[in-house]
């Protein structure tokens, strides 16, 4: 079996706040294979992002291990992980945000290749207009700023700045939230092409669960730091174990309206507990529908039920 590319091993990331810890990530482990598109959904504030910038090293972690090629990444010194940009890289959410606003599209993709003294001035040029017409732009578009150019095409710009150095891994933070419907499906489109075209690996983070079932080879659900399941894609859409898993897809439409209206919905109550104070027991107890007695005395570890697929649940037998 191929080794994996990337390994999250009990990562965790705590901010300090008011005296207390907010745990953003509290003990995630999964793996990531070459060429496979891993999808991370859940709630807004459950730590995907967190989790995303201490993969990268953007934020320093509170605890476990990352080890990227099988060597540990944890303990990279400040050229070890310059070096290491070239083999994984970041899609930033905002594309209004994330492009400076003094810079030219081609300084913006030039850049990474001018920080690692990559190429020489005159095939610096030669790559960016490459990048450029790789992502759908014109080559002559390089000479634009930002404000001349409409968010799709700005997220372009973003995704040609994080393939300059040829990355193997690239972390697509909600790359489609900020954009236009009739531009997401155009997004997408573009990054599973290249995906295909330059053999890339993805950790794709998302609220859109229909785009992350298209692009996804296996998907994570997080809820409140913590995995609560991952599973191949087509498994975890059709047979959802983990009653969260159940209730997120339960809030997906269906185009067919008499399916629609005589599917059962499962309905998720109340509020998501404070990540500075969470439950005792598994941190969905407060919410699931099914909880017995042991969820609300002990957390359950992820585990394997089935090839493949890991749910953390005592119910799941």
């Amino acid at each position: 079996m191929t080794a994996p590319l990337l390994q999250v091993k009990g990562l965790k990331k705590y901010f300090p706040q008011k005296g207390r810890l907010l745990k953003a990530v509290d003990g995630v482990s999964f793996d990531v294979f070459p060429r496979e598109t891993v999808g991370l959904v859940g709630e807004s504030g459950c730590g995907k992002t967190a989790l995303a910038r201490v993969i990268m090293r953007l934020y320093e972690p509170s605890g476990g291990d990352i080890l990227f090629q099988g060597k540990s990444i944890l303990n990279y010194r400040r050229k070890e992980i310059k070096a290491l940009r070239h083999d994984m890289q970041y899609i930033f959410q905002d594309p209004f945000a994330s492009l400076n606003p003094r810079m030219t599209a081609d300084e913006i993709i030039a850049e990474p290749l001018v920080i690692h003294n990559a190429l020489t001035s005159h095939d610096r040029r030669k790559r960016v207009h490459e990048l450029l017409e790789l992502v759908g732009l014109r080559s002559d578009y390089g000479k634009r700023f930002p404000h001349e150019f409409s968010g799709g095409q700005r997220q372009r710009i973003g995704i040609a700045r994080s393939l300059a150095l040829n990355p193997r891994f690239i972390v697509c933070d909600e790359p489609i939230a900020a954009l236009d419907v009739s531009i997401q499906a155009q997004i997408i489109n573009l990054l599973k092409s290249l995906q295909e075209e330059m053999g890339l690996t993805y950790l794709f983070i998302s609220h859109d669960l229909a785009m992350v079932k298209y692009l996804s080879t296996r998907v994570a659900v997080m809820y409140l730091g913590h995995l609560m399941e991952i599973a191949p894609s087509n498994v975890l859409y059709e047979s959802p174990l983990h009653p969260y898993t159940q209730g997120l897809l339960s809030a997906i439409p269906i185009p067919d309206p008499v399916t629609e209206k005589n599917r059962t919905r499962v309905l998720l109550t109340g509020e998501v507990p404070s990540s500075i104070d969470p439950p005792k027991g598994c941190v969905f107890c407060t919410r699931c529908p099914k909880a017995e007695k042991i969820c609300y005395e002990k957390r359950p570890q992820l585990r394997e039920v089935a090839p493949s697929h890991s749910v953390a649940c005592h119910l799941i037998k």
